[in-house]
């Protein structure tokens, strides 16, 4: 099961490359959602009370070297596993509109890149886990580099270079345990505990995660790559590849290292909240609405590293959740902004206003997006906001209070960007009243409200962040004992 919702996609790019152009959007489609209801049976035959790994599978690879095939999905994979197979569909479906040139290329490496992360998520072995890893770079570095913006070219050159030098540190990490442990197995390296201690082998697995999530002070990579990829670059990118650094931070740094991740947890939560903070006021000042999201998720982000590191169970939890929270809302935002630039072919917030009266559904859609990444009860942003905060006072009351101003700053930017493009007058309107008529050029004249496609990519999301701010307990029940497990 869990090796056909990996490689459904790669079929699907193969037959991409073979078949015609004008069929590859559609072949996309259908091999991303083929894999969504396979992982859908996965999720119905998971069993929450078990707290190992389920729907193993394995196979010899190079047994000389201790190297195996070998998935596996417990409660703390499960729901990355789901929020991935459930982006991809959306993010294919939305870049209709944005995706106009050299298509078959573009889908076959979107495809290529759902394996990848699909493979992070659901490896248990190390050297597995890396293949996948590294090769989810090589799709994301394309589609920057091929189909965004103006600074594309140094966007994905910046990208592929901050992650890679954290892999390579990941990389000699992998092979120092493997060849000490005699194999690459990710539950044997756990049962042995040969290096739960290790500071040095700790630093280099968290250095390539943090730099992935991205944490302060290594999150200068993230907003050039946000502005300059292509909408559905931006929602896989802030729904699915920052995931990864977080999972890797729960599923190897807190279970190989447990000792030194107690030792270090200080340090890790202190750049969180640093994180927090700095990533709330820096989106403040940004007039770009992309390059305020991409801060929002860095600053978003910090609570997930705050949670893990809280080192107990209501923490992790959150943590988990929170990274399903951020995929939906932070996807969701860029998606929006996807939209307008479509329209008005700017994403400055100066020159927009009054929105709302000419594009009143999608006034309602960004509005609800907005108001989930501000965490408001009732939606998904403030349920995993929470639980983290209960988590992190159990084990730093300071630090966690200092993180609850990143909750109200997140409310100042967030809203403030939206009264800027959606609320007041038009910037043609403001010309009016001053009669000064047409001598204003306003791009948001004549402006067409949101048509199907683009609701049906953004009703899934608002369906779900509603569904776990209103009813969460399903996802903390699958998560539950393996949480308990890790943390023992």
């Amino acid at each position: 099961m869990l090796s056909l919702i990996t490689f459904i996609p790669v079929i699907g790019a193969l037959l991409i490359i073979l078949l015609s152009k004008q069929l590859s959007r559609t072949i996309a489609l259908v091999a991303s959602l083929a894999s969504f209801v396979v992982a859908l049976l996965v999720l119905n035959g998971f069993n929450n009370a078990q707290a190992g790994f389920q729907f193993v599978e394995a196979a010899p690879w190079i047994p000389q070297f201790g190297i195996s095939y070998k998935l596996g999905v417990d409660g703390i994979s499960l729901w990355l596993m789901m929020l991935t197979a459930f982006i991809f569909p959306i993010a294919i479906w939305a870049s209709s509109g944005a995706i106009q040139n050299d298509q078959k290329i573009y889908y076959a490496l979107v495809l290529l890149m759902e394996t990848a992360t699909l493979g992070v998520f659901l490896s248990l072995d190390m050297f597995l886990f890396y293949v996948f890893w590294e090769f989810a770079l090589v799709p994301m570095y394309f589609i920057i580099g091929l189909w965004g913006g103006q600074r594309r070219i140094y966007a994905s050159l910046k990208f592929f270079i901050y992650t890679m030098a954290g892999s390579v540190l990941m990389l000699i990490a992998i092979l120092v345990m493997g060849v000490q442990g005699q194999t690459f197995d990710y539950e044997a390296l756990v049962k042995q505990g040969l290096h739960s201690a290790n500071m040095s082998l700790f630093l280099a697995f968290a250095i390539a995660f943090a730099i992935k999530v991205p944490m302060f002070p290594f999150h200068s990579w993230l907003p050039d790559a946000h502005v300059e990829a292509p909408t559905p670059g931006s929602v896989i990118l802030a729904a699915v590849l920052l995931k990864m650094g977080s999972y890797g931070l729960i599923r190897f740094n807190l279970a190989l290292f447990p000792q030194a991740s107690q030792q270090f947890a200080p340090v890790m939560i202190v750049l969180a909240v640093i994180g927090i903070l700095y990533g709330a006021i820096v989106a403040f000042a940004q007039s770009d609405m992309k390059k305020l999201i991409a801060y929002s998720s860095v600053s978003h982000m910090g609570y997930i590293i705050l949670g893990i590191f809280s080192m107990n169970e209501l923490g992790v939890q959150g943590a988990i959740l929170q990274m399903i929270n951020h995929g939906l809302s932070t996807g969701g935002l860029f998606l929006v902004v996807g939209y307008i630039y479509e329209r008005m072919h700017t994403r400055e917030m100066g020159k927009m206003g009054g929105l709302w009266a000419k594009m009143p559904v999608y006034g309602t859609v960004a509005l609800l997006f907005v108001l989930s990444s501000v965490g408001l009860p009732a939606l998904n942003g403030f349920v995993g906001e929470f639980v983290i905060l209960q988590g992190a006072f159990q084990r730093n009351p300071l630090w966690t209070g200092l993180a609850t101003i990143g909750m109200v700053l997140g409310a100042v930017y967030l809203l403030t960007m939206y009264q800027k493009v959606f609320l007041g007058k038009g910037k043609d309107d403001a010309a009016d009243d001053h009669g000064h008529h047409g001598q204003v050029a306003s791009a948001s004249h004549g402006l067409l409200d949101l048509n199907w496609r683009e609701l049906a990519s953004a009703i899934p999301l608002i369906i779900f962040c509603f569904y776990i701010g209103l009813a969460s307990t399903p996802f903390f029940n699958a998560m539950s004992a393996s949480v308990g497990k890790l943390l023992k």
